[in-house]
């Protein structure tokens, strides 16, 4: 996935902007600037998503439906390499997602099409896995078409202006999709919670997994809803 992810940057940079669209600066063109505001966003996006995982997580303790278990690993090494891992996966998805594909949908399409469009290609490739697979973890699919939309109204926050280049910084939707990730990281490879049987799984998550839960709908609505209003306003 690093040399594919590799290869897609250096085509990006080297045909795509180049000689496709004849955009010297693509990447920033994505939102991918390399400014201050930019990094504060970033920065603003990984505590929101630290944050409503860490209060979900809390709330399911103090519904009685899980128990927080004593620390097993080392902490500082743990949340280290998954802040690592989730600004890892974040950058490589956002830039696919919503830097070149929402890029490519808003060419040719409104922007409630794009959202939409984005949002479900999103969605269902995340479930590029055998058939038994797909329809065991299919619970997944709404928490993520969520996600989807929720990143796209990130990125609108700071539209610049009508022009198809300036449609928003990056910032933000890393941030959001990162701190997500980096809060479940923690939790669940630092095994710092074990589940009750007082919640059936398609409340809490199949597999642990809360995006795969009532629970984690729930929150992700909430969280689209918030972000939604605030692009509306940028």
């Amino acid at each position: 996935m690093g040399v594919l992810f590799t290869e897609f940057l250096l085509l990006l940079k080297l045909v795509w902007g180049r000689f496709v669209y004849r955009q010297p600066q693509i990447f920033v063109d994505y939102g991918l600037e390399r400014t201050g505001q930019n990094f504060q966003e970033l920065l603003t996006g990984l505590g929101i998503g630290l944050f409503m995982t860490f209060v979900m997580f809390r709330l399911e303790g103090w519904l009685g439906w899980l128990e927080f278990q004593k620390q097993q690993v080392a902490m500082l090494p743990l949340i280290l390499e998954g802040l690592a891992s989730a600004v890892g996966i974040a950058f490589a998805e956002e830039l696919f997602f919503r830097g070149w594909l929402l890029d490519e949908l808003q060419r040719d399409y409104s922007l409630k099409m794009s959202l939409w469009a984005d949002a479900i290609i999103f969605a269902v490739l995340h479930f590029l896995k055998p058939l038994s697979e797909i329809i065991r973890t299919l619970p997944a699919f709404p928490g993520l078409l969520l996600l989807g939309l929720t990143l796209v109204w990130a990125k609108r926050i700071s539209r610049r202006g009508a022009s198809l280049r300036h449609q928003g910084r990056l910032g933000l939707p890393i941030g959001l999709h990162a701190g997500l990730v980096w809060g479940y990281y923690i939790i669940s490879v630092g095994q710092l919670v074990r589940y009750s049987d007082q919640a059936a799984p398609w409340i809490t998550g199949i597999n642990g997994n809360p995006i795969a839960g009532f629970l984690g709908w729930l929150f992700m609505g909430v969280l689209a809803l918030w972000i939604r209003k605030r692009s509306f306003k940028g």
